[in-house]
């Protein structure tokens, strides 16, 4: 693994966003691990979570503590349940590979909100802009286990995400809930 610079990691996940196909995800998936994927993820839940100040202080520090911890639990249940299934990645492999979309979508989604947010009439498409995301971050996240844990079969593909996404619902929803307190 060679040093990664988060301009690398930029153009990487432009490469990946538009190329969009698993031999994409697999040319990447050896270029950075865990410690790479945090750094940018930490950097976009920053600039998603100053763009969702609306929430106040305690609103950036829930996002961008959320945003950590939902990435960390969701790529871990991802190698997990994926090596149960037989795939044969890393956890380097699926962090970083999932990083290089996950991070940028976030903070896509998080400007396109807060325009919205601004307009009175764009108020109302706020539902739509989460259901982009949703389906974006499945769409990406499909190819990404592909690629990062090396499985082919669809059905154990999505038993993967699919699981991986109810136990991290899960676990945010216990971590959330204690935070609130």
């Amino acid at each position: 693994m060679t040093e990664v610079s988060i301009s690398n990691m930029i153009n990487q996940s432009r490469e990946i966003l538009t190329k969009r196909d698993v031999a994409t995800f697999e040319s990447f998936e050896d270029r950075g691990g865990l410690k790479e994927a945090l750094i940018y993820m930490a950097i976009a839940a920053g600039v998603s979570g100053v763009l969702g100040l609306s929430g106040g202080l305690r609103g950036l520090i829930t996002g961008v503590l959320g945003t950590l911890v939902g990435f960390l639990v969701f790529t871990y249940l991802i190698y997990f349940i994926g090596k149960q299934f037989g795939g044969t990645g890393t956890i380097d492999q699926v962090a970083y590979t999932f990083s290089l979309f996950y991070a940028p979508l976030s903070v896509v989604f998080a400007a396109l909100t807060l325009v919205l947010l601004i307009t009175l009439i764009g108020i109302f498409l706020i539902p739509l802009v989460g259901i982009a995301a949703i389906v974006a971050n499945v769409y990406f996240g499909y190819l990404a286990v592909q690629s990062s844990m090396n499985m082919h079969d669809n059905g154990k593909i999505w038993l993967t995400l699919i699981l991986a996404g109810i136990g991290t619902w899960l676990v945010s929803g216990v971590l959330i809930s204690s935070l609130i307190r």
